[in-house]
């Protein structure tokens, strides 16, 4: 268990995120941690793999590969997996469940070739454990079986971690469409907010929803684990050792640094619905960070820097398939009637009309009048935001939101337009 061959999964365009954060938790490097597309490969030790379950922040799970072999049909698959020495992980008393991807396979049937490797784990386990086999659990498994399939290469994975690792635990308010906490990690590494050793800079979310890039921020802050108020599926695992993993949290629990009493916020969110900002509120609760960020209702168009430090704005925008209707500026409502019938817009409001323009350049003329000094960091699916702010980015970071490409666009605010400046 010593030398285990890891497979941390990440959203696309966060490889290379990942692959730093491997090194600074573990210090492996060179062949020892290798980015790969979509991933990150890592020759690892079994307390390693706990470790980057509990501290990880960008990856999505951690999967140890037991096998890699070349396959042409069903049978292949079948052979591979009956060749995993399964039984050393878990016994034939738990659930299973086997999934596959796949990239320009020849098979016909990615669920045929699921079933044909669901058989062989359960047939080999007959074989060792007298006619004893798993059942197979689609929702709730003990255990995961991943089979990612080329066009002619299978590799088969044993998942550590169960839940997916953007489900941190304390998150159970939340609006439609939330940005997921692995992608608001992946922004705020990518944004370099928490890099050195210098006091960090003020952080604000002005489209802040349920608060998930705040809340990621003032945990790392803080030095909290993301994963310290979940379970693993490693837990239940054979190798498992309760005294390591012990060991392992209270080092964690160890390194937590809670601001003194009586500190200023460091990190801040609002936005247009007081309704996400309860949300957000009680998520940073349960996260273990409300003295540390601070939340407000209102508009995106209209709120002031929350500090005098200039700092960095980091946010991801609705839009598309993710804008819900905001409604009147501090209520939440899709609109109104009678004296109210001219509505307030706030900012998710005019992020729907046509295609966000309007309240795109109205924020950066509100950014460059009042924001003179900030960093902005924008996450959008529109390659031509920059034109439609009128602003020209200082970066731009390719980056995946699921199935929707992004990018994060950096710009530096400076009061007044080039003219003046000139």
């Amino acid at each position: 268990m010593n030398q285990l061959q890891i497979f941390l999964p990440c959203a696309a365009g966060v490889e290379d995120l990942l692959a730093a954060e491997v090194h600074g938790l573990t210090g492996l490097m060179g062949q020892d941690l290798l980015t790969r597309r979509g991933g990150v490969m890592a020759r690892a030790s079994w307390r390693e793999a706990m470790l980057l379950n509990l501290h990880s922040r960008l990856a999505q799970r951690v999967l140890v590969q037991l096998s890699y072999s070349e396959y042409r049909t069903e049978q292949d698959l079948y052979r591979a997996a009956s060749d995993v020495a399964w039984e050393i992980w878990f016994t034939p008393k738990q659930s299973i469940k086997v999934e596959v991807t796949a990239q320009h396979s020849p098979l016909n049937s990615l669920n045929f070739a699921a079933l044909k490797i669901k058989d062989a784990v359960c047939d080999r386990f007959r074989a060792k454990a007298h006619g004893v086999r798993p059942d197979v659990n689609t929702q709730w498994p003990d255990v995961r079986i991943y089979a990612h399939l080329t066009t002619d290469t299978c590799s088969l994975y044993i998942d550590t971690s169960g839940e997916p690792l953007f489900k941190r635990g304390w998150r159970e308010d939340k609006g439609d469409a939330p940005l997921k906490e692995t992608l608001a990690a992946a922004m705020i590494a990518a944004s370099g907010w928490a890099e050195g050793d210098d006091d960090l800079l003020p952080l604000y979310d002005p489209c802040c929803g349920s608060g998930t890039i705040a809340i990621e921020a003032a945990q790392i802050a803080c030095n909290i684990a993301p994963g310290s108020l979940r379970h693993f599926a490693f837990e239940k695992y054979l190798p498992f050792q309760a005294h390591v993993w012990q060991a392992i949290q209270q080092e964690a629990a160890d390194a937590v640094v809670k601001p003194p009493a009586g500190h200023s916020a460091l990190i801040y969110g609002s936005d247009v619905s007081h309704r996400m900002v309860d949300f957000a509120q009680r998520n940073a609760e349960r996260a273990g960070v409300a003295d540390v960020v601070e939340f407000r209702g209102g508009d995106a168009l209209q709120r002031m820097p929350p500090t005098d430090i200039p700092g960095v704005l980091l946010l991801n925008p609705p839009y598309g398939e993710r804008i819900a209707v905001g409604g009147v500026a501090g209520d939440g409502r899709a609109g109104a009637v009678g004296e109210d019938a001219q509505p307030r817009f706030g900012a998710r409001d005019v992020a729907q009309t046509e295609d966000g323009g309007e309240f795109f350049s109205q924020l950066a003329t509100h950014w460059k009048k009042n924001f003179s000094g900030w960093t902005a960091w924008v996450l959008t699916p529109d390659l031509k935001l920059p034109s439609k702010m009128r602003l020209k980015e200082s970066r731009r970071v390719p980056m995946w939101n699921g199935p929707i490409e992004c990018r994060m666009f950096r710009f530096d605010m400076v009061k007044g337009t080039a003219r003046d400046r000139k």
